[in-house]
């Protein structure tokens, strides 16, 4: 998918930027014309030279080395790449192109392109979780740009923890990934829940669930590799949200409801994966319950039903609920699918052994009005969010046919 394609790859100063040298290999092996944009700290770590026997073209460094007087260097980069990679991206980087700054060759590049954006970040553990670098981060995403997490492992200040490079190979497969899938939900905005809701008993109690959330971030994750704005209102979560994706966090079913809602009307999909209670404490205590005898009695109520809350309220949104089961499956999925107005009900049975919470694999069923649409064997849940994204896609391909038919 790489052949004929032009890559501009970014590299910023960081120790991890000798790995560029490998990815600039892999592109160019895979076919791929790329063009190298160095920033000065970067020939620090690695000579310009080696990118440029990588490439075979030349590695740009300064914004004012214009040799060609037919062009202007950054713009006709920028309008030449059919995909723009920053591998290793600083914290610095990060700032520049969030906050609209071009003061070198790289950012004023970056500043003029309209192609898609990959972002490969690498720094310290710290640096990466500062509120400031998530908030750009997030802010990319939010236009766009496509990042490929860093990984845990030993980084330059000794530290082991996330904030290392992604592996070239691992780089190299997403910059393909991305060219090579069509843009299914180009323009849809896809909204998400993950994870499970906290109802608290008193200030440090609560009853939840063992939802991860790796279902829901998975399909976050999808949807915008194929192109769609999404935001994600996640609960309690042990699993990493994927970087530079709008994320809400909330805690109870209520306020997830609230923020649900206040996103519904300008969503085109909503994609229900979040483990929401079904009851909360009658009664919240504000102080610490005290030990009082052998038993203790906890009155609960019902939450209120966000699936059935915004079936009830649908327009034309496509709207996808999950059905987490351990017995007749099929069923419960069909009768919850009408009860709650939804397009599609995705169920699993989550006794079965690769099914369940916490784990990285799922089995699921994909239901509509009609029955079934697709039995999806043990995959991971990467794998299964694709499918389910391009299930919904079609949907929506469908119902623009039909549209232009009246």
């Amino acid at each position: 998918m790489l052949r004929g394609k032009t890559i501009v790859l970014g590299i910023s100063g960081g120790i991890a930027a000798y790995k560029a040298a490998t990815i600039c290999s892999k592109l160019t092996g895979a076919g791929a014309n790329v063009h190298v944009i160095m920033t000065t700290s970067a020939t620090k770590f690695i000579t310009p030279l080696t990118l440029q026997t990588l490439s075979k073209n030349e590695v740009h460094i300064d914004t004012f080395d214009e040799n060609n007087p037919q062009v202007v260097n950054h713009i006709n980069l920028a309008d030449a790449a059919d995909l723009i990679l920053i591998a290793p991206a600083t914290a610095n980087t990060i700032g520049k192109l969030a906050n609209g700054i071009a003061d070198d060759m790289l950012s004023t590049t970056l500043l003029a392109a309209t192609c898609p954006i990959v972002i490969a970040p690498a720094m310290n553990v710290h640096m990466y979780e500062h509120p400031a670098v998530v908030h750009n981060m997030n802010l990319l995403a939010e236009r766009g740009a496509l990042f490929v997490d860093p990984g845990t492992g030993q980084l330059a200040c000794g530290y082991v923890a996330k904030g290392r490079l992604a592996e070239p190979e691992e780089i190299v497969d997403a910059v393909s990934n991305w060219l090579s899938k069509p843009q299914l939900l180009a323009g849809q905005s896809v909204l998400v829940t993950a994870g499970g809701t906290i109802e608290r008993l008193d200030p440090v109690r609560y009853l939840t669930n063992d939802s991860s959330g790796k279902m829901g971030f998975a399909i976050a994750e999808a949807a915008r590799l194929l192109g769609a704005d999404v935001t994600i209102v996640a609960g309690r979560t042990s699993a990493t949200p994927p970087s530079g994706i709008r994320l809400v966090r909330v805690e109870s079913a209520e306020q997830m409801l609230e923020e649900v809602l206040a996103r519904y009307e300008q969503a085109n999909v909503v994609i229900k994966a979040a483990a929401v209670a079904d009851y909360r404490p009658l009664q919240r205590y504000g102080q610490k319950i005290k030990k009082s005898g052998d038993i203790l009695h906890l009155e609960l109520e019902r939450t209120t039903d966000i699936l059935q809350t915004l079936g009830e309220s649908k327009q034309d949104q496509i709207l996808v609920g999950f059905a987490a089961e351990t017995e007749h499956v099929d069923e419960y999925a069909l009768d919850k699918l009408k009860r709650k107005h939804c397009d599609f009900i995705v169920a699993n049975d989550v006794s079965a052994e690769g099914a369940g919470f916490n784990g990285d694999t799922n089995i699921i069923t994909i239901y509509n009005k009609q029955g079934i649409v697709e039995r999806l064997p043990l995959l991971s849940k990467a794998q299964a969010a694709e499918r389910l994204m391009n299930i919904v896609a079609a949907r929506l391909q469908q119902i623009k046919d039909d549209s232009h038919d009246r």
